[in-house]
């Protein structure tokens, strides 16, 4: 795997180094040994899978606020995807600051996103599939977001959705320091 930092630190796209044969290609997605080695120990404790049929949804922008924080591994196992990370830590010199990264079946390029950084994105093509490997377990209850255009942080998303939650189109304004 390679491992390739983001503007925002600990948010890493992680991309797969496939072997292949004649009979396809094989390709480790996760390795708790090697993501520790390149700095980004994750071992994920719950493999959750979400299934888009419609092309223009939009999902987030989601994150668990302490005590119940999460790492997530977020990858396109079906279609193509923009994906999207916004830097919620008060203290980091990236504060609401956002990342992105064109996630698809094809490329099967993964975003890492740690602790205290809110995650969503927006399907490009119908029947999108997106695995997230996440630890610790997820905490019902314990959920967050931030509104995904919000000017606070001012995404530049490839176009407008088409389909989204009325919890994910109404969560409030951004304030500073929370």
């Amino acid at each position: 795997m390679r491992f390739t930092p983001t503007p925002i630190a600990g948010v890493v796209i992680v991309d797969v180094e496939p072997r292949a044969d004649d009979r396809g290609a094989f390709a480790r997605l996760q390795c708790p040994e090697e993501f520790a080695a390149a700095g980004h120990a994750f071992t994920p404790a719950q493999t959750s899978l979400s299934r888009n049929p419609k092309a223009g949804t939009l999902r987030g922008m989601h994150y668990q606020p302490e005590p119940h924080a999460e790492v997530k591994l977020v990858r396109t196992i079906r279609g193509r995807m923009f994906d999207v990370a916004i830097d919620l830590r008060s203290d980091s010199p990236t504060y609401r600051q956002w990342t992105s990264a064109e996630l698809s079946a094809d490329n099967a390029r993964a975003l890492l996103i740690p602790e205290g950084v809110a995650h969503g994105f927006l399907t490009l093509e119908p029947d999108t599939d997106v695995l997230y490997q996440i630890s610790p377990a997820f905490r019902p209850g314990h959920e967050a977001g931030v509104r995904w255009d919000d000017p606070a942080f001012a995404i530049a998303w490839p176009m407008a959705p088409t389909l989204i939650s009325e919890r994910d189109a109404t969560y409030p304004d951004h304030q500073a320091g929370t």
